[in-house]
């Protein structure tokens, strides 16, 4: 994502409007597509997101949409308002079948080139061309359509981009191997035009699949809230409408388990909301007449009846997802470089070419080779191997970091995780293992009758701690006690009788933080306490960041007290109770003061985080929010990950530099020669091809960096 600031008159209230751009494929659209709101008068500024392929444009309300569609259509891209609720447009899929055609025509009709190459001559020689032409024409024009149809577009608008070097010379080597073939010529190049655009489309699907991985996470933000609600009519009837029909002062029944619809005031009613997907907070927080509730967190207790205060984008939740959109990560370095060289490639190779023409003219070549020389120029200065150089990294990094259970969603974070300097963790179920863990020597005084009757209780109920208790009484081999009558108690707990007894697991009377009490008739009561407790290797983990130069604390919305117990034990510095706009103004400070951010957080509290800071990383377990925020996501349970994560990137990032220079390289050494006439453009397309090759081959290293 990047930001260009536009002209900013004076006005009051600006809208957002969001603007889906398909064709948006490169660094150099995502500048032209800024660019172009830049003479639309009441436009303020104008921010794309490549990954979405969207663009955001803050405007006056004069400014109509037709306005902004035709600034758009002005430089060649076709725009649409965005529908949140639509499923993603691939943007691998377009691509598979040109990039299928072109490398099996070019497998077919390098057969044919290899008996010409051996000496085929006279009718033999021309019968192999004619199949060649039949195979590779419509092929090339098949798979070479991305390529033509963005260089028309823009060649309509009196622009360039650098798609239009690549289709001239596909265009020109394609018509004179074709006039070769038709005047019984000893050469034609339909082999290396299907070889160029077989380089060139493997490039862009490689890259678009790492974009592909990268999912917008505010939809999946605003889908924790429910879908509707039951609300009490004037008359006391109730009914259940849809979430976008409630307006503020209707009155919500919320039932225990339900989620809440919209933002309200607790009007009757005592019970407890779990609020970790918005705070961190683990416990679930007691919320009495008078308290706020928001959308999206869980009645966990009994059922109440709540004011709506705030639906819709006024909500905690969309004001979430707000911020989440406002912090997308900036454009990388590497972008900046790609969109500033791509704004000079097509003119310099334009120019390049036709020099080159003209001068072969001068001294007398004749048009047909002056012709042939120029296309070897165009051919031998396309960019696949610079445009392999980090999309082939970032997908072998990938799958080497998949295959040690950490998910790479958008490539381009590689290179921002490589330099990390500062890393922010969330305590709740990053730091944490996220659930509760029941105290083992409270466990271990349990007798086998209670432990039996405590196991049959839990069974019974889907409460957190329930489960808890069944887990780790199960891992035991203890083996639950024949109950009868058994029941649960919204916010009570579970009841039954065994053996003639009254028993009961529920909310003990007194106990401090997460506890569970077993009770058991005549009995002294059994209380149960549950921690959450840290990740393995947390301590190896940390001492491997601090190795790496990388300085951690906790950044967490829990409260005071528990995250201090944390910071003791890890020894981290920690800043408690942080709500969602604290946790990004924490990381902007951070940035401000010239560091680089990374973000590890798991809720929805941690999205405008997550997406606000240079880099970020999620566990597996984390809300649907959290992974698709992240950059990455790791599944298991080792805190390990993060710095594996970070070596990796660093690794990337290194051998993103050598291809660089090897692809440079290429070029220094290549493009002479072809101005000097020694090269052919089949040979131009050899060359251009092996130097891919080379730069593919240095990537596949970065396959054992994960170990």
């Amino acid at each position: 994502m990047s930001v260009v600031a536009l002209k900013k008159p004076e006005i009051t209230s600006p809208i957002h409007t969001i603007l889906a751009v398909p064709t948006m494929h490169c660094a150099g659209c995502m500048g032209k597509v800024e660019r172009a709101f830049g003479k639309v008068e009441g436009v303020h500024s104008a921010r794309t997101n490549l990954t979405a392929r969207t663009v955001e444009v803050i405007h006056e309300p004069s400014v109509e949409m037709p306005a902004l569609v035709a600034a758009l259509a002005a430089t060649g891209f076709e725009a649409q308002v965005r529908e949140p609720e639509a499923e993603p447009v691939s943007a691998v899929k377009p691509l598979l079948a040109p990039l299928g055609v072109a490398a099996f025509a070019c497998m077919n009709v390098m057969l044919m080139s290899v008996s010409v190459w051996s000496g085929a001559d006279g009718t033999m020689r021309s019968l192999f061309h004619w199949v060649s032409a039949l195979i590779g024409v419509p092929a090339i024009v098949y798979a070479g359509r991305p390529f033509f149809a963005s260089a028309l577009k823009v060649l309509r608008h009196g622009k360039t981009n650098m798609d239009v070097p690549i289709s001239i010379g596909v265009t020109i080597a394609t018509g004179l191997s074709f006039y070769e073939t038709l005047t019984g010529g000893a050469e034609a190049w339909f082999d290396g035009v299907l070889m160029l655009l077989m380089f060139l489309l493997a490039g862009r699907v490689l890259d678009a699949m790492m974009r592909d991985r990268a999912r917008s996470g505010v939809d999946a933000l605003l889908r924790q809230a429910a879908t509707g609600a039951m609300v009490i009519e004037a008359d006391g009837a109730t009914r259940w409408i849809d979430a976008k029909s409630l307006r503020p002062g209707m009155l919500m029944r919320v039932a225990a388990g339900e989620r809440l619809a919209a933002d309200g005031e607790v009007l009757r009613g005592n019970t407890r909301f779990d609020q970790s997907l918005l705070t961190g907070e683990s416990e679930p927080v007691k919320a009495g007449p008078g308290a706020l509730v928001h959308a999206g967190t869980l009645n966990a207790d009994v059922p109440v009846d709540v004011r709506v205060t705030a639906t819709g984008h006024d909500t905690a939740l969309s004001e979430i997802a707000r911020l989440m959109e406002v912090a997308g990560q900036s454009r990388s370095k590497y972008v900046r470089i790609a969109d500033r060289a791509s704004r000079l490639y097509a003119p310099a190779v334009h120019t390049l070419a036709a020099v080159t023409f003209a001068g072969w003219m001068l001294a007398g070549a004749g048009v047909y080779h002056s012709l042939v020389i120029a296309i070897a120029v165009l051919i031998i200065t396309c960019p696949c191997a610079l445009g392999l150089a980090v999309p082939v990294a970032q997908v072998v990094a990938a799958g080497a970091l998949m295959k040690r259970g950490v998910l790479v969603k958008d490539g381009s974070a590689l290179e921002r995780m490589a330099e990390i300097d500062r890393l922010l963790l969330d305590k709740t179920g990053t730091l944490t293992l996220g659930r509760p863990v029941p105290d083992e020597v409270a466990l271990g005084a349990l007798s086998g009758a209670e432990a039996s009757v405590a196991l049959a209780l839990a069974s019974h109920s889907r409460h957190p701690l329930s489960q808890a208790l069944v887990q780790a009484l199960g891992a035991k081999g203890v083996r639950a006690a024949e109950l009868e009558d058994v029941r649960e108690e919204a916010g009570q707990g579970v009841n039954g009788h065994w053996n003639g007894m009254a028993v009961g697991l529920g909310r003990p009377a007194s106990a401090q933080g997460m506890a569970t009490a077993l009770r058991i008739e005549g009995e002294p009561v059994r209380v149960i306490a549950f921690a959450d407790r840290l990740r393995p290797d947390a301590e190896a983990a940390l001492a491997q960041l601090a190795a790496m130069k990388v300085e951690a604390s906790i950044l967490s919305g829990d409260s005071v007290s528990a995250v201090g117990t944390i910071a003791r034990i890890t020894g981290l510095t920690a800043q408690a109770a942080a709500s969602p706009a604290e946790k990004q103004e924490a990381i902007e400070r951070q940035q401000h003061a010239g560091r680089n951010v990374m973000m590890a957080g798991d809720g929805l509290n941690d999205g405008p985080a997550l997406a606000a800071a240079n880099a970020s990383i999620a566990p597996g377990t984390a809300s649907d929010v959290g992974r698709q925020a992240a950059d990455m996501v790791f599944t298991g349970e080792s805190l390990l990950a993060i710095p594996r994560a970070i070596r990796v990137s660093r690794a990337t990032m290194r051998v993103v530099r050598q291809n660089f220079v090897l692809a440079i390289g290429y070029n220094m050494l290549a493009v002479p020669l072809a101005i000097a006439g020694f090269v052919t453009p089949l040979v131009a397309a050899i060359a251009m091809s092996t130097s891919s090759l080379i730069v593919v081959a240095n990537s596949l290293r970065l396959a054992g960096e994960a170990r």
